[in-house]
């Protein structure tokens, strides 16, 4: 089985699987998705969003020990590039450039994948703009000469200083004291909504690999109390 943890990074996720693939598509995980999708018989996880402020998030113990067990786990775009660079000793596999750049250390604040959005009920309706997509944009803006490099300088500063619950085009442009109207131009010539591009990659790459376990890694699964504590039945 083949399951993918998705929401508002790529909200119409189950359009891009096709009903001949078999991918099920899952809400953004939390502590113990990963370990329900193995028990249910899952042998290739793919992560892209992940619940972390009012729930305990995916936890990288169930992942090792997916990855144990003989499955193959990728992570792109959100919090599974998150958790693809902190896993990827361990045989996590991670896609696309938002993952690149933590692993490379061009990125190193978890919050620059992370923004607000509306509830599953309205299709995870995005509120606010993730650092990595203004990042790109930016960069698009520029390599296009639509802003010079102390204009995108002065947009990302102010888009770094805003909460990511507040990070809004708007919002930016009024703490840059940039005018709307160019924003609106740059952003129909320049949107780059990079998340999007990364999930689409993980999207492929598990469509197109096997269903079927490989084998387990030589590195050992060790249990902790809490682990105990929480799958000591598994």
């Amino acid at each position: 089985m083949k399951i993918v943890f998705v929401g508002p990074t790529l909200p119409d996720a189950s359009k891009q699987t096709g009903t001949e693939t078999g991918i099920v598509v899952a809400p953004p995980a939390r502590q113990g998705d990963i370990m329900d999708a193995v028990a249910a018989g899952a042998t290739e996880i793919g992560i892209v969003d992940g619940y972390f402020e009012y729930v305990a998030p995916v936890w990288h113990k169930e992942i090792l020990f997916a990855l144990h067990r003989g499955c193959r786990v990728y992570g792109a775009a959100s919090m599974g590039a998150l958790r693809a660079c902190e896993c990827h000793p361990y045989g996590m596999e991670g896609i696309g450039q938002i993952y690149e750049d933590y692993r490379n250390g061009r990125r190193v604040d978890d919050g620059d994948v992370a923004l607000l959005h509306g509830p599953a009920e309205l299709n995870y309706h995005p509120l606010t703009i993730p650092l990595v997509n203004i990042d790109a944009t930016l960069g698009r803006a520029l390599e296009r000469s639509f802003i010079d490099e102390r204009e995108r300088d002065a947009l990302a500063s102010a888009s770094r200083a805003l909460f990511f619950k507040e990070r809004t085009w708007k919002r930016i442009a009024q703490e840059s004291a940039f005018p709307t109207d160019r924003i609106r131009e740059m952003l129909a010539d320049c949107s780059v909504d990079q998340k999007r591009e990364d999930a689409l990659m993980l999207m492929r790459e598990v469509r197109h690999c096997g269903d079927s376990p490989r084998s387990p890694p030589l590195w050992p699964f060790h249990t902790t109390p809490t682990w105990r504590r929480l799958y000591g039945d598994i």
